[in-house]
């Protein structure tokens, strides 16, 4: 059975390049850059890069009139993912001067995803030929018509060796929440879903939430909730309509941990946010994480984050 990983502690810093088009959707280049701040922001190291490209060095404008300056022009970029992002008016930007643009890159970056309506100019580019792929669902159909080379597929986002291909902004969220949990662990991916008010991130690779996928969320939920009383976790899997051992092995599967590991990192990063961004007491927050007694939240903080509620509020100061 699939594990995936539920700590990691090293992985190289990953390089990604967003190449914007005019018509761009702001919420989709939100959703594929936020994240990977926060995930940066959460572990305190610089564990993703990117800049914003366009294929001749001038302003992109967006959608909704948002004007980004790029960094660069495609043709001196380089790195781990090339991020495509056409959104609207994308069928105008599929000319030969971006088909040759794209195969370019390809030798350059060591993934190409293709965000929302991104897919089309890979394809036009023959660069999806003999890959699974999916687009925004709008233009599934005409897409999987007019490329009968690509496997076209209804997902949220699939991801075929180095090619990912995203179905829209929201797709955009879940695609990145899944390469920070597959680079860096699914802990740091929960705690992103967290800070986002998210509780999907127990998406399969995919892009499918299947039935396994919404029990796991609702157990999130249902932690979530109960953070300050903390719940057994038979009650637990009780609310989740599954029998304890059934809910032991599908979090397993999916987050690569037990319920219990994830209920306790969910305490302790409430206990985390409440040193950093109050000045509650130790002993208030101890409480209100879910702890008998400061000095029993002090030993599992200190063993989760290897430091200790003082020494971090110390050190904002």
């Amino acid at each position: 059975m699939f594990m995936q990983k539920w700590a990691k502690t090293s992985a190289a810093t990953q390089q990604f390049g967003v190449l914007l088009f005019d018509g761009f959707s702001t919420h989709c280049l939100a959703n594929t850059i936020e994240p990977l701040r926060a995930a940066n922001t959460l572990s305190g190291k610089t564990l993703y890069i990117w800049e914003f490209l366009t294929l001749d060095g001038q302003i992109a404008e967006s959608s909704s009139g948002m004007q980004v300056t790029p960094h660069r022009e495609l043709s001196a970029a380089k790195g781990d993912v090339l991020a495509v992002m056409p959104s609207y008016g994308f069928e105008g930007h599929a000319g030969w001067v971006t088909q040759m643009a794209l195969r370019s890159a390809s030798h350059r970056f060591e993934s190409l995803a293709g965000l929302d309506t991104g897919s089309w100019l890979f394809a036009e580019a023959e660069l999806l030929d003999g890959y699974q792929a999916t687009i925004h669902w709008e233009e599934l159909t005409g897409f999987a018509e007019r490329f009968p080379e690509v496997d076209v597929v209804r997902e949220r986002y699939v991801i075929d060796r180095d090619r990912i291909t995203c179905s829209g902004a929201m797709a955009a969220f879940d695609l990145v929440l899944h390469i920070i949990g597959q680079d860096h662990g699914q802990a740091l991916a929960l705690e992103v879903a967290q800070l986002f008010m998210t509780r999907d991130s127990a998406r399969s690779h995919s892009g499918g939430a299947g039935s396994s996928s919404r029990v796991v969320n609702r157990s999130l939920a249902v932690m979530q909730e109960n953070l300050e009383e903390p719940l057994s976790i038979a009650e637990i899997a009780r609310r989740s309509g599954r029998t304890q051992k059934a809910l032991e092995v599908r979090i397993r599967a999916e987050l690569g941990a037990t319920p219990q590991t994830v209920y306790r990192r969910l305490r302790l990063n409430l206990a985390r946010k409440l040193v950093t961004e109050t000045d509650l007491p130790v002993a208030e927050i101890a409480l209100r994480a879910g702890y008998e007694t400061p000095a029993a939240m002090t030993r599992a903080f200190k063993a989760e984050f290897d430091t200790t509620p003082r020494k971090i509020r110390k050190n904002s100061l």
